[in-house]
């Protein structure tokens, strides 16, 4: 898929909690076809102190609308600055980017596992499963109910879990500890999060012999391969996670 670089117009700016927004981009070219777990490089402009581009999942896209969205966590200026932006507003992309998760296959029972901004990329694969005919449960973690995100969008996909870390909201405790995992029904797991968590699920899905992807959340400052400070170890080398990356099979990953 060819990659660009465009100026795309925020048509929408939504804050969901104190540190989290969702901002909605739409530009004069129809937009690309989109695969789930794909990213964009975002320039950050009016922060002097922001040098490089930021990686951010591509959350969900509208085709009708000719729009897609991007879920952030304000994690420093950067981010805060691109919090501010408002409707008419430019922000600047490197996009669509890397590869994708893989689909499952017939009548595999699948479930989508994230933590915290680790649910960013599972909207547009749960919406992209559905529309092939895959109906996953989703399970979502957080660190209480004031830091539960998009609850009512995977709503609209499948059945959705929660854990909260204070047992405020859902089964108490963390994402990887909750009890639909006893059951052993699933052939198929995805899962996107911290790597402490991510690496807890392979273990699980490992032992099961449940086939599993994860999406990595590594620092990246090109995107394309160039600067090498993505770097993951694997069976096949170090492997950059922006263009090799960032979804993975845990077969491949040396954790």
């Amino acid at each position: 898929m060819a990659k660009r670089i465009e100026d795309l117009k925020v048509v929408g700016n939504k804050r969901l909690t104190n540190d989290f927004f969702v901002l909605e981009l739409s530009g004069n070219d129809k937009i690309p076809d989109f695969k789930p777990g794909q990213f964009a490089q975002v320039r950050v402009d009016g922060s002097p102190e922001t040098f490089l581009r930021r990686p951010i999942s591509i959350h969900d896209v509208d085709y009708e609308r000719n729009t897609f969205k991007l879920l952030i966590q304000i994690a420093g200026k950067g981010t805060g600055a691109l919090s501010k932006l408002r409707n008419g507003d430019f922000l600047n992309l490197i996009y669509p980017l890397g590869n994708s998760f893989g689909l499952p296959v017939e009548n595999e029972r699948v479930l989508l596992v994230g933590g915290g901004c680790g649910v960013a990329p599972l909207l547009f694969l749960g919406k992209y499963l559905k529309s092939n005919g895959c109906i996953p449960d989703i399970l979502l973690g957080f660190r209480n109910s004031e830091r539960i995100i998009e609850f009512e969008e995977y709503l609209k996909i499948g059945n959705v879990f929660l854990t909260t870390e204070d047992g405020s909201k859902g089964e108490n405790g963390y994402v990887t500890n909750h009890s639909i995992l006893l059951t052993g029904r699933y052939n198929r797991i995805y899962c996107c999060g911290p790597d402490s968590m991510m690496k807890v699920i392979a273990g699980y899905c490992k032992k099961n012999n449940i086939a599993c992807e994860v999406s990595l959340e590594n620092l990246m400052a090109c995107g394309i391969g160039a600067c090498l400070c993505c770097i993951v170890d694997t069976i096949k080398g170090n492997l950059c996670t922006c263009i090799d990356g960032p979804v993975f099979n845990i077969n491949e990953l040396k954790w």
